[in-house]
Order: C-alpha cells, then sequence, then structure tokens
C-alpha cells in the first residue's frame, strides 16, 4: 500500500506528517512512501532527505491524494483536500469530531475509513507510544516557557552581580498536565521559582520532582475527569481557585496557563481584574487560546500588551518548534502503523477488536462509528489484608507450605538446638567455645539486622551493614601484627598472607559501604 504526505495548507502551520528517520522504517513495513513536493520545506525538510530516505515525491496535491491508499495530515482536511480523496482510501491525522460534526459527515459520505489519533484511548498503557497529544503537548509547554524568556525581558534565575543584584522570576502554571509539567521542567532548569496548580490532587508529586512548588486551592473536591483529562468543578471549586489565582497574579511575574476540558471551551481563569493587579513587564502565555482562552483578555494568534502585562495568545506553538514536533508526530503515526500491520506486509488491518484501533477509528468503511463504546474498568486487584489472612489461616490449619510454625514442631526444634548446644559446650575445647560463641552472635545479629527487615529497605540498609561488618579487619591486625615481647610464637606465612588479604578486602568493603551510604542520602538532598 502507498502513504502519502501532502503539504500541510492550514494558515501557519509548519509541520509535516513524517520525516526521513521515519519513511525509511515505513518501508521495512512494507509500505511505499510518496511526499507532495516542498512538504518538510517548512519544517526544514528537504526532498532530497526524503528522497534519499526512499520516498518518491509526488509533483502536486492532487497527484499525491488520487495516488495514494494511506494518507498521513497533521491538520483535519480542508474542503478542497477532501475533493480530492477517493473510496476506500485511508486517513490518518488529527480529526477532532466532536468539533467538526460537519466534516465528519462530508469523509463518511466519501466512503473512506479515518482514524483520529486525537480520539485515541489515552488510559491504555500499551497506547502511549501512539500518543500524539502527548507529544505535541510536551512540546508546546516548552516553548511556551520559551516566548515567556523572550517577552519578560529578564533573568530567569537569580544572579548577583557587580551590578547589582537580580532577584529570580517566579512563574505560576495554571494547570499540570504533559503540557504543564514540561512547561515546569523548562522553567526551572531556567532558574526561575516555579509555582503550578492543578485541579487533579495526584499530580502534586511530579510538580514537586520536577523543581516546583504545588499550589493548593482551599476547596476539598477530586478533580480527575475522564481519560486522563480534568473534569468541570464545582462552582465552589471555582470561587476559591479564583481567590487563588488572584493572589498569585499578584505575586509572579510569568503565568502559563494549560487549561483545557475535552469537547468544551477553554475555562476562563484569568481576569481582567487580575491581569491589571500584575506588574508591569509581566507576562501571560495563554496556551488554551485556540480554544477560547484561558484569559479573558487573550487575543487568539497575537501577542498583546494590555494594563503593561503582554499576554502572547499563540496558537501555532507547536509548529515554531516544527522539526522537533514532526519527528514526534512521525514516529506516532510509525508506531499506529505498527499496530495495523502486524505481519508487516504493507497492509492494514483496522482491527475493531483491538481497543486502542477501535477508540481512534471514528469512521469504518464509510460508517461513523464515534464515539467508541466505553472501555470496559479494569480487573480490581485482590486486596492484600484479605489475601495475607487467607495465608495466615491455611498456615495455622497445616494445609500450606507457608504461615506460622506449629508449636510443636517449633518446640522440637528448640530442643534439638539446645541439645546441641549442651553437648558443644560438654566436649568442645574451651578456645573453640569463645569463637563459637562469637559465631553464633554474629549469626543472630546478621538475621536480625538483613533478613529479618522488609526487602524495600534493603538497598540502603546493605550499605551500611557492609561498613560495620568490617570490624573483621580488626581480627586480620591482631594476626599479622608481631608476637609480644618476650615470646617466641610467630604466626604461621599462610595465615598472615590470608590476614592480609582479609584487611585489603575488608578495607575496600568499609569505604565503599560509607560510599554508597554517602550516595544514597545524596539522592534526598535538594
Amino acid at each position: 500500500m502507498l502513504i502519502g504526505v501532502p503539504r500541510e495548507i492550514y494558515p501557519g502551520e509548519k509541520r509535516v506528517a513524517t520525516v526521513p528517520d521515519v519513511v525509511s522504517k515505513l518501508i521495512k513495513l512494507g509500505f511505499d512512501v510518496q511526499i507532495e513536493r516542498g512538504a518538510g520545506e517548512l519544517a526544514d525538510l528537504s526532498d532530497a532527505a526524503f528522497i534519499e530516505a526512499g520516498a518518491s515525491i509526488a509533483a502536486d496535491a492532487s497527484t499525491l491524494w488520487h495516488g495514494s491508499d494511506i494518507i498521513f495530515k497533521v491538520r483535519p482536511p480542508a474542503p478542497e483536500e477532501l475533493s480530492l480523496m477517493r473510496s476506500g482510501q485511508t486517513l490518518i491525522g488529527f480529526i477532532w469530531p466532536a468539533q467538526n460534526p460537519e466534516l465528519m459527515q462530508q469523509m463518511a459520505a466519501k466512503n473512506i475509513t479515518v482514524l483520529a489519533i486525537d480520539a485515541l484511548p489515552r488510559t491504555l498503557s500499551r497506547a502511549q507510544k501512539m500518543d500524539a497529544l502527548t507529544s505535541m503537548a510536551g512540546v508546546s509547554g516548552y516553548r511556551a516557557v520559551v516566548e515567556a524568556a523572550n517577552a519578560f525581558g529578564r533573568f530567569f534565575n537569580g544572579q548577583i552581580t557587580a551590578a547589582g543584584k537580580v532577584p529570580p522570576a517566579k512563574v505560576f502554571i495554571a494547570g499540570a498536565g504533559v503540557a504543564g509539567l514540561a512547561a515546569i521542567g523548562a522553567a526551572a532548569s531556567l532558574g526561575a521559582i516555579v509555582r503550578a496548580n492543578d485541579t487533579r490532587a495526584e499530580v502534586a508529586d511530579q510538580v514537586v520532582s520536577l523543581g516546583g512548588e504545588f499550589v493548593k486551592v482551599d476547596y476539598d473536591e477530586e478533580g480527575s475527569g475522564g481519560g486522563g483529562y480534568a473534569k468541570v468543578m464545582s462552582e465552589g471549586f471555582q470561587s476559591a481557585q479564583r481567590a487563588m489565582y488572584a493572589q498569585q497574579a499578584r505575586e509572579v511575574d510569568i503565568i502559563i496557563t494549560t487549561a483545557l476540558i475535552p469537547g468544551k471551551p477553554a475555562p476562563r481563569l484569568i481576569t481582567a481584574d487580575m491581569v491589571q493587579s500584575m506588574k508591569p513587564g509581566s507576562v501571560i502565555v495563554d496556551m488554551a487560546a485556540e480554544q477560547g482562552g484561558n484569559c479573558e483578555l487573550t487575543e487568539p494568534g497575537r501577542a498583546v500588551v494590555k494594563h503593561g502585562v503582554t499576554i502572547i495568545g499563540y496558537t501555532d506553538l507547536v509548529s515554531r518548534m516544527a522539526r522537533q514536533s514532526s519527528t514526534l508526530y512521525g514516529t506516532n503515526l510509525f508506531r499506529l502503523l505498527e499496530e495495523l500491520c502486524k505481519t508487516k506486509d504493507g497492509v492494514i488491518n483496522v482491527n475493531m477488536q483491538d481497543d486502542a484501533i477501535r477508540g481512534l477509528t471514528v469512521i469504518k468503511d464509510g460508517e461513523i462509528t464515534w464515539p467508541a463504546p466505553a472501555l470496559a474498568p479494569a480487573a480490581p486487584k485482590p486486596a492484600p489484608k484479605a489475601a495475607s489472612a487467607a495465608v495466615e489461616k491455611k498456615g495455622a490449619h497445616g494445609h500450606g507450605s507457608s504461615g506460622p510454625m506449629p508449636a510443636s514442631t517449633l518446640a522440637l526444634v528448640f530442643g534439638l538446638g539446645a541439645l546441641a548446644f549442651w553437648a558443644i559446650g560438654a566436649y568442645a575445647p574451651a578456645a573453640f567455645l569463645g569463637h563459637f560463641t562469637v559465631f553464633v552472635l554474629a549469626c543472630f545479629i546478621g538475621y536480625m539486622v538483613v533478613w529479618n527487615v522488609t526487602p524495600a529497605l534493603h538497598t540502603p540498609l546493605m550499605s551500611v551493614t557492609n561498613a560495620i561488618s568490617s570490624i573483621i579487619v580488626i581480627g586480620a591486625l591482631v594476626q599479622i601484627l608481631p608476637p609480644e615481647a618476650g615470646t617466641n610464637a610467630r604466626p604461621d606465612a599462610l595465615i598472615q598472607w590470608l590476614a592480609f588479604a582479609a584487611i585489603v578486602l575488608t578495607a575496600i568493603n568499609m569505604f565503599g559501604g560509607f560510599a554508597v551510604t554517602r550516595r544514597m542520602l545524596d539522592m534526598f538532598r535538594k
């Protein structure tokens, strides 16, 4: 089958649906690849690079659309592109079926199959490699920080120079999804003081791990929605959230908003009064501008200055890093083709029994199949307490290999042990008894310190116990030292060499143990 990649005609769109590195992988799957002339120019990808990777070049859009079996697109097809499609083709790209009902009807009338990459069920773990929404959100979050730094006109990190002290910039990020987390990481790496908020409390740890501070709304309500998105919150929560945003607006230098709710206009988080309360020279980057904007004063597609604050409403943040985003997007589509063509023979199979494929198939052979049925909930994990109780009960009745030892067996073991110790004490030499006592105590301490500790603590614990156990070097020193004055006894040469080897090995063990411990402790220091 022939994969066609047309040039994107949407105004300002610089991405292309595949790149030369991905073309060679598609060919290995058995597909032929055709690129429209100049399709990758705006992403700094030449036709020559595509030809070198094994693709052919179509002279114009009409040739490409008519001759291809599968079409890779970034943006939804425009009417003039849709008119070039023929029955039986497969279209793969961003479609946004909820926002484009008329387009869905027009595509269905063409009797084609449409796979909307934006409809992929993101909760499936194996779908992550195909998740173009996540890939593009990561790029846009990073680029938002770059645009903010460009408009801010000051250092992000604090500096002390001969000319004076420069305080670090304070950045507040509203929404800690994929784009928000990418923005947090980028801003923190530049040295800014980063704060973030999200309606989903579970992302707090992720914010902190990236170097940010999670700002909690003083209102208890769970904000997780379906498919990894946030849900619409209650009026009480929104009122408390607005109060928190108003406080942050007065304190910070830069606000980056990322809040979106699928199928609905972007929620208004930053009001005109909040903008007016910000310090002159502050910056707002509204990443939700294309869906109406999170800021009341945002003008989609433009950067404007209002009340002394620069409000950036660019809708092409991803296209401003066209080569990087095209590479990620092309890789996502390649991973999808791997799932559609598991036989690697260049023929796709749209398997509607596959949850991931069913989720993103919005039109199948001219029939609208969107929305996909809800995924079956995952089977609940067995309760650990119930399992433990069952094991204990099983062991108590003597029907299992695990569980506490029966009292009669325990008494027998202790009796045999006591008899063995009595025999050793009665008949062994006095010199042996001293060493044997130390050996028994060492075994007991070793068991209590290592084997009797939960496995989760073994790694940090062993580094300490290895260092402590190196006390054996003292015994080796005693054996290697010269004899006391007035005595002729000298240790055997073999014993001296063994003692020397013990000193070397235990020294390595001792210093290595403390070095490992130090490195572990440094992991928990900021």
